[in-house]
Order: structure tokens, then sequence, then C-alpha cells
């Protein structure tokens, strides 16, 4: 009886995650969910990406957090259209919460749709969101084996980003371990290694973002 109420709980949310996602492509919307540990640097990432690409796209956040506006507020202060979902203890986003969400924000005239998700490397991969393609941010302060220890979320993911790359020096941190851990689960993800601080490797993120997003230009 248990895996039927997990399997009925997952079959609604894909339901409306196939709903939502038809809804971005009929209006040519590029939408990722982005994942991560907590303090892996998600909002900053997303504030250096929104303020160096709000040039070329209108992009629009929807925001995940446990409890505060606190991310919210940050990207909002780049520009950029964003709303906040409280979990309130919840360690994920579903698509329900990302279509009320959106509905609230407007999606007219949005280019990129990014879904922040809550910091968690376990249940944000369980539940999609309507997005094109997961994306999953993993920090070099956070230990090279993290692909390794969860795998799920590197196999869903079509980008890893390697974040803080600046702090290299610093820290026990193999990226060529990394990538290997990341690539033996997943032999297609796409890996940047970046600093959202110091702007480092940041264009062949920005490369990625515009080619994916001319993919759904209507």
């Amino acid at each position: 009886m248990k895996v039927d109420v997990v399997r009925n709980i997952l079959e609604a949310n894909d339901a409306v995650a196939a709903e939502l996602n038809a809804s971005f492509t009929d209006r040519g919307i590029l939408a990722l969910n982005l994942m991560s540990s907590p303090g892996s640097g998600k909002t900053s990432l997303l504030e250096r990406t929104l303020t160096d690409l709000k040039g070329e796209f209108s992009m629009a956040v929807i925001e995940g957090d446990c409890q505060t506006e606190n991310d919210a507020r940050r990207v909002a202060a780049t520009g950029a259209r964003a709303v906040q979902i409280n979990t309130a203890g919840g360690c994920h986003l579903d698509s329900a919460m990302v279509r009320d969400a959106a509905q609230s924000m407007g999606l007219d005239g949005i280019d990129i749709l990014v879904v922040e998700n809550v910091g968690n490397l376990v249940c944000p991969a369980e539940f999609s969101v309507g997005e094109d393609y997961k994306v999953t941010i993993l920090s070099v302060t956070e230990g090279d084996d993290k692909p390794e220890k969860y795998p799920f979320i590197f196999a869903e993911s079509k980008v890893m980003i390697l974040n803080k790359i600046d702090l290299l020096p610093y820290v026990n941190f193999d990226v060529d371990r990394a990538s290997a851990f990341a690539r033996s689960v997943n032999k297609d993800i796409e890996i940047f290694s970046v600093s959202a601080t110091t702007g480092q490797g940041m264009d062949t993120w920005y490369d990625w973002l515009r080619r994916e997003r001319a993919k759904k230009k209507k």
C-alpha cells in the first residue's frame, strides 16, 4: 500500500510538471531546475548570471527555501522577476508549488526561468517541476566524492557546475576525480568549472544558456 501511495504522489506531480513544461515550451521559455546542497553558491551564481546577461535575456527566478525571503530579495535586486516559495521545512519544491508561483509571478516576455530548489542533494531530484533540464551545483568546499555519494541527482542532471574554483588552492578537492565520479553515473553530463565570485569560467555557463535558449526560441 505504501508503494502505491508513493507512486500516486509522483504520478500526480509528473502530470502537473508535464503541463508546466508544455506551457513553457509554448512560450519559448527555457526552464531550469537549479539544485545543490546548502551553501554551494546557488544564489551567488544566479545573481552574477542575472546581472551579466540582463542585456540579453529577460530572466525570472522562482526561489525555494524552508524559510525567509532573503534569496528572492537578492535576486530581485538584479532587476529580474522573482517570487519566493517557503516550504516550511519541506525538503524540495514540487510542480504544483511552481505552477502556483509561476501564475502569481506571470511569465509574459520571459526567456529563461530558473527554479532555485531547496538546498538538498536528495529530494529535489525526485520531483520534476516542469523544467527542460536539471542543473546541479557542486562547490569545491564540499568534497570531490559528492557525485559518488549522491549519484541520483547527478544522473538526472544535464549540467554539473563546479563552483568556487577560486578556492581550489586552499581545499583538498580534485576536479578530475569529481568529474569522473559524475560521468560514471551520467556519461553525457556537461561540466563547467566556475567561480561566481571572480567570474572565472562563467562564460562557459553563459554560452550553454545561449545555446539552449536558442533551441527554445519560437
